[in-house]
């Protein structure tokens, strides 16, 4: 696959409500496909990308560019299912950052201002996105999580922002446990989806 056409899901010029860059505008771009299957994934209709339509590279990097944004976050389902160098390439002769959500599962394609490892349990994140990663945000639904989050803090550089999210529908039951870990691991810090409490996409 050359990447000249990707299954978008679906792409829109917001706000990041998550991790380091949240409250930053960005065009987000949707790529479908993703074989993890996280029981609290708020975007399960991107799993399967046989049901978005095939479109071509260079209308997403257009759209992106006629949008006036200078970041572009790709986002899923799981991307790096996909080769992401033409979409990189095509946005960063235009001056736009790239931004990449990942789950670390797949090797990297692309050229990356920044990039976001959330690690699930399903399936590891590979040593390449580990060592490349510029922040690591784990998810963070029960005590479990603190373990998880703990044994892939030790598989990214010094260098690597380190967040832990509650999980949205466990909010109320969670963020207490996340707050006293980060009192007293003060390398973690908290990731909440701002875009949730604002209702935007």
């Amino acid at each position: 696959m050359t990447g000249r056409e990707l299954p978008l899901v679906e792409e829109f010029f917001s706000i990041q409500g998550e991790g380091f860059h949240a409250g930053k505008a960005a065009y987000f771009v949707r790529i479908g496909g993703c074989d993890i299957g996280c029981r609290w994934c708020d975007t399960p209709f991107s799993w399967d990308p046989l049901i978005h339509p095939m479109v071509q590279t260079d209308e997403i990097i257009d759209r992106a560019i006629e949008s006036g944004t200078d970041s572009v976050v790709v986002t899923g389902g799981e991307p790096f299912m996909w080769d992401l160098t033409y979409l990189c390439s095509g946005l960063r002769k235009n001056n736009i950052r790239t931004f990449v959500e990942t789950s670390g599962a797949y090797p990297l394609t692309g050229e990356w201002d920044w990039i976001c490892l959330s690690p699930k349990t399903q399936r590891p994140p590979c040593t390449e996105v580990c060592i490349a990663a510029d922040e690591l945000k784990v998810i963070i639904e029960n005590e479990d999580d603190f373990t998880w989050a703990e044994k892939n803090r030790r598989l990214v550089s010094r260098k690597c922002l380190l967040y832990l999210q509650p999980e949205w529908r466990k909010f109320g039951e969670i963020i207490g446990d996340v707050v006293g870990y980060v009192k007293k691991n003060p390398a973690w810090r908290i990731s909440l989806q701002m875009h949730k409490y604002m209702q935007i996409p």
